[in-house]
């Protein structure tokens, strides 16, 4: 058992704001003082007695990737470390396995914390409900918002544990924890929680406030909410207790209440259910292809491991707590129910679909319909204790659901928090297979005029505005975004359709908003004027489609065609920053698909047209000034027919310069002059490489699967000659 500090800083329902002597003044108002600098903190950890110490205030870090001149800047180091900047998203596959494995706990390691918590922190579980902030969140970024984490029927407050250090540098994290013996009843516990949140609101009234809830705990947040439409909060909620009616939990309360010793029989039923069907998980593995052995000995550990749950399990929940804390989740679960209408806060809802306690499945999608400003996320493999299961980032998630801010608004530039390489790998290892499938080759235009495989002749300093051809269902974009982080340590920021942000009453065959987190999470931003401009000002490297929608779900036959609007809106926002235009092309749609059932056959059948037509009106119109198609697209899905994989190609060619050359740009001529100049070098970046594939002896998957059998499948597999 790995030591883990679990506790820290433990502070009363509401705490103090005082005037920092080193804070400039702003608005013409002194900053406050996160934590009073007379507070004391009590640390915890599994191995070790309470211990206390004077705090100071935490030094507020930013995190070590972050974002300056479009590119991704590492903290400075050792010989490590300048290796690291030479390729830092290319991770090495085993130090990645050693972040994965330490950041795992698994139930064995939380029962076996919880308990020590209790015997350490309460004295045997005695005191009134109280917050403490874990000591492994002491790093954050600048100006982060307050999470407050509200525990499930446990009430222990370690059900973020897992989460605590990705967490920790975005957040400042508070934990609710509701000791054994207490009995505070649920509108007390709401009523303590408010206090905290008004509090926290008056000091920093322009931050949000996040509250995290499992089960029982997003009862909690919803009553917090429903009772406080005035301050800006964000809901988590993950598997809420507001199904309880249907729980398995149910029938158990009268039994406690008849028959004492039924205790006996309850803690195991509830362990079986907090821990899943062990056989079942064990069969899973074996068809994902785990083997037999590994499978057979997690199947013995299991079951050797649930006998030791119990009694920690009997020490968090004994029976006239387990008995009050099922009473509670009744009252809780009609007491949100019966509010939602007044939920007005930004919600995020989290539903696992293997989850024994509760039907969150179910729960989850009717509260995404009942909560006006909710989305979901649906984990179809995961159980009840979605934050201890070992896929689930929670930092990563809020972060892809754009649902991280530091103001009242979101910010899709300053509030941007770029994926760490761990976060990266993972999102790359699970698009790889495609990557494989496509081969990408990355062509770009040298300084010396030379055309050269890779990525050496595209521009290191932004702005740089990356605009080029939409391939068929944005393919593309993967094996593009990917390669700019692996090869250039580049950001590429997408600028994408408002669809992918926007939760649509008709959703029926489009795609959920979850497919859409990955683009998030890398950085995509939806158009808008303003949003090109933060990105061109804070010196970004952003990917620019004019053609949109009407290239990427072009017509039947309709390859390679550009369908760009007249108007050449993207030149002078470049110029006035002095930004590069980076023209590219790209090719390999039809050998990867072929559309068979497009927009005009499906307009031809009066369902669909009628189903189009009714989501084109809660689309919010791109460009309303654009003359024909490119801002009359209405949103469809294409049916495509799949091929024998082909191969990807990519060409930036030459940067066109701006610097300079804003005062004659400004006029609409001599900008349309450049638009056209650049669509043109576009088409020119398509066509040689229509042509130069021709040539490629390894455009067919066969050929380069035989040689990368010979040379090893992360060889790069040559092309035709330059």
């Amino acid at each position: 058992m790995s030591t883990v500090t679990t506790v820290g800083s433990f502070f009363p329902s509401v705490r103090c704001c005082a005037p920092s002597s080193t804070s400039p003044l702003s608005n013409g108002r002194l900053k406050l003082n996160h934590v009073s600098n007379t507070a004391r903190r009590l640390a915890v950890s599994t191995e070790q007695a309470i211990s206390t110490e004077t705090t100071t205030e935490r030094n507020e870090t930013t995190m070590r990737n972050h974002v300056s001149n479009g590119r991704l800047k590492e903290s400075e180091g050792g010989e490590g470390m300048k290796e690291k900047q030479k390729n830092p998203y290319a991770l090495e596959l085993e130090k990645t396995e050693m972040e994965l494995r330490s950041s795992r706990k698994s139930l064995e390691d939380y029962f076996e914390e919880s308990k020590n918590f209790i015997a350490k922190s309460d004295g045997g579980g005695g005191g009134p409900p109280r917050w403490f902030s874990p000591l492994e969140c002491g790093s954050r970024l600048d100006n982060s918002p307050l999470l407050l984490f509200l525990p499930g029927i446990d009430g222990i407050g370690l059900g973020l544990s897992k989460q605590h250090n990705s967490l920790g540098k975005i957040f400042d994290i508070w934990c609710l924890h509701i000791p054994v013996k207490d009995r505070t009843s649920f509108l007390g516990l709401v009523k303590l929680i408010e206090r905290t949140v008004r509090s926290e609101s008056y000091c920093f009234p322009n931050r949000p406030i996040y509250l995290a809830g499992e089960s029982l705990g997003a009862c909690l947040a919803l009553a917090v909410a429903a009772r406080n439409p005035d301050v800006d909060l964000v809901l988590v909620l993950a598997n809420p207790a507001t199904s309880f009616e249907k729980s398995q939990l149910q029938p158990l309360i009268p039994l406690l209440e008849v028959l004492p010793f039924q205790h006996q029989l309850t803690i195991p039923y509830m362990l079986s259910l907090m821990t899943g069907d062990s056989l079942r998980m064990a069969m899973d593995n074996a068809v994902k292809g785990f083997p037999l052995e590994q499978t057979i000995g997690g199947l013995s550990q299991d079951l050797v491991a649930m006998s030791s749950y119990l009694n920690a399990l009997a020490n968090i929940l004994p029976r006239e707590t387990l008995l009050w804390k099922l009473q509670m989740l009744k009252t809780a679960s009609a007491y949100a129910n019966s509010r939602l209408h007044a939920v007005k806060s930004q919600t995020l809802v989290l539903s696992s679909g293997r989850d024994q306690l509760l039907p969150s499945e179910e729960e989850g999608q009717r509260l995404y319909v009942a909560l006006p400003k909710c989305e979901i996320r649906k984990f179809n493999d995961s159980g009840h204790f979605l934050f201890l299961e070992h896929d689930v980032d929670l930092a990563n998630i809020i972060k892809g659901a754009s649902c991280y801010r530091r103001g009242k608004y979101l910010d899709y530039i300053s509030d941007y928090i770029p994926p760490t390489p761990l976060e990266f790998k993972k999102l790359y290892d699970s698009n790889r297979l495609f990557v494989l499938a496509t081969s990408p080759v990355m062509l770009s235009y040298f300084q010396d005029g030379k055309i050269v495989r890779g990525l050496a002749g595209v521009p290191s300093e932004g702005p740089v505005l990356y605009v080029g051809y939409h391939m068929l269902m944005g393919f593309e974009v993967i094996p593009l975004i990917s390669n700019f982080l692996l090869e250039r340590n580049i950001l590429i920021r997408g600028i994408t359709h408002p669809m992918l942000y926007v939760k649509l009453k008709k959703e029926g065959m489009m795609p959920s908003l979850q497919q859409f987190d990955v683009v998030r999470t890398m950085g995509a931003v939806p158009v808008s004027g303003s949003n090109f401009y933060k990105l061109m000002s804070s010196k970004a490297h952003a990917l620019l489609y004019p053609g949109g929608m009407r290239e990427a779900y072009h017509r039947k036959g309709e390859e390679y065609k550009l369908f760009w609007p007249e108007k050449s809106e993207f030149v002078r926002m470049a110029s006035r920053f002095g930004a590069k235009i980076v023209p590219f092309g790209v090719v390999g749609e039809d050998d990867f698909g072929e559309v068979v059932f497009d927009y005009d056959d499906q307009m031809k059948i009066p369902f669909l047209r009628d189903y189009i037509k009714g989501l084109s009106e809660e689309v919010v119109s791109l460009r309303t000034e654009a003359d024909g198609e490119v801002g009359q697209q209405d949103p469809h899905q294409v049916g495509i027919v799949p091929k024998f994989p082909g191969r990807f190609y990519y060409y930036f060619g030459k940067p066109i310069e701006t610097e300079g050359r804003r005062q004659e740009l400004r006029d609409r001529e001599k900008a349309h002059e450049l638009y056209l100049h650049v669509k043109s070098e576009v088409e020119n970046c398509i066509a040689f490489l229509k042509e130069k594939r021709e040539s490629d002896p390894y455009r067919n998957i066969l050929a380069r699967l035989v040689y990368q059998a010979s040379h090893g499948f992360d060889a790069e597999v040559p092309t035709f000659d330059i």
